[in-house]
């Protein structure tokens, strides 16, 4: 069984080696995580960008991406796509992993991925408190929605997103996720 001290033994050799390999902790085990494909990728910036516009003149917490690692109850550290806590919950984001459970946690599906291991993921942040999940699917060109009460929502091109508990006001059309294709004219600008 790996401990999180172990982890950070093991990235600190890769590091030294000039790898720079994202590393993750599930039941003892540590998983290393490939880099996402640049669609995933830029969803990922367009999701936090949009939300980020409504999350800080608001004052209402903090959002991470990719990169930031989370210390959970069950001992395992793991980084989803996006995440956000509370500002009453992280008054100040430690030079550390959290350590704690985020109020939302959001997966994009990567090319490579499978949509099953990422529902998996997103529950077990429920389970341990999350509010919200969200699993995004370029390929479908879908979004579902996970709570800690009732069943997923899937919400799709001409549906909004909203997540009322933690951000009241706040929407986001669905077709506004998915990276835009320019035109000829666009280019040449």
């Amino acid at each position: 069984m790996m401990t999180i001290k172990d982890l950070e033994k093991v990235q600190k050799t890769f590091q030294e080696a000039g790898q720079d390999y994202q590393l993750e902790l599930e039941s003892g085990k540590i998983i290393i995580v490939g880099p996402s494909d640049i669609v995933s990728s830029e969803i990922g910036v367009i999701f936090i960008w949009l939300l980020a516009n409504w999350v800080y003149p608001r004052r209402l917490g903090r959002i991470f991406d990719s990169a930031g690692g989370f210390i959970l109850p069950d001992a395992n550290l793991t980084a989803p796509d996006v995440s956000f806590v509370r500002a009453a919950r992280l008054r100040q984001s430690p030079r550390y992993f959290g350590e704690l459970v985020p109020d939302l946690v959001v997966e994009i599906k990567s090319q490579s991925d499978h949509i099953k291991p990422l529902e998996k993921k997103i529950l077990n942040f429920i389970a341990l408190g999350a509010q919200v999940g969200i699993l995004i699917d370029p390929d479908e060109e879908t979004v579902t929605v996970y709570r800690q009460e009732g069943e997923p929502i899937v919400l799709v091109n001409g549906d909004n997103l909203t997540v009322t508990e933690l951000f009241p006001g706040w929407q986001l059309p669905i077709s506004e996720l998915w990276p835009p294709i320019f035109t000829e004219a666009e280019t040449q600008a």
